[in-house]
């Protein structure tokens, strides 16, 4: 599957994207953007060093789709609207409806500079706290519904990765956004890098040992945490 892209070159960033498309259109708009997320991850996370990301602009979810397969060396080639290949590579759609731009494929390779957790929770997490929201929502919201409606997934469960993959997106990911938001809340960004992200050790031993409370008390303060800041 070969691709005839053009290239947009600023600080951070090398964007390739087709002629003729949305991207092209808003090319500038994207560099910009891309550059403020580029930013605002590296002071928030306290990131020294420098690198450049490739950006790989698609039209479709198809198109994205195909080309996880084909990099991955899988079968799966069901439609997507973005992935991050290390180290430093990210393919997402980007046409009139989806813009798969922003914090969080960016958080992911800035902070596998800093580690690559084995916990999916964790990782994704800490993608979605950057992001802020899920489908136009805030995650804390998200997960506010979640608790009214009795779909709050466990904590221990989510810290598994089969169980989180396996588990829909749209309940996991916000949920995963919200707790390291609230994990941050608790303990600074800085700690948790150190403790926590920086660390491929039993996830659940981690956040125990750091927030000094065992795993179904760091559930029950998350729950207080989501109650307290939505209602």
């Amino acid at each position: 599957m070969e691709y005839d892209f053009k290239q947009f070159k600023c600080r951070h960033y090398i964007f390739n994207y087709l002629s003729n498309s949305f991207a092209e259109k808003d090319i500038k708009y994207i560099a910009d953007m891309q550059e403020k997320c580029y930013a605002k991850i590296k002071s928030k996370l306290e990131i020294v060093n420098d690198i450049t990301i490739n950006y790989f602009l698609l039209n479709t979810p198809n198109e994205v789709g195909k080309l996880y397969a084909i990099t991955h060396n899988d079968d799966d080639d069901e439609p997507c609207n973005g992935f991050t290949l290390m180290p430093n590579n990210i393919y997402c759609v980007y046409n009139e409806d989806v813009k798969c731009i922003g914090m969080h494929e960016d958080t992911h390779i800035l902070s596998y500079t800093i580690n690559r957790p084995d916990c999916a929770f964790i990782r994704e997490g800490l993608a979605m706290y950057m992001d802020e929201k899920w489908q136009g929502k805030s995650n804390e919201l998200w997960c506010k519904q979640f608790i009214d409606s009795n779909k709050l997934c466990k904590l221990k469960n989510l810290l598994f990765n089969d169980y989180f993959y396996k588990t829909d997106s749209n309940l996991t990911y916000p949920i995963a956004g919200a707790f390291i938001g609230f994990v941050v809340n608790r303990i600074t960004m800085k700690t948790f890098l150190k403790e926590i992200y920086s660390k491929n050790e039993d996830v659940k031993k981690l956040l125990e040992n750091s927030m000094q409370l065992t795993i179904k008390e760091i559930e029950c303060e998350f729950i207080i945490y989501i109650n307290s800041i939505c209602k």
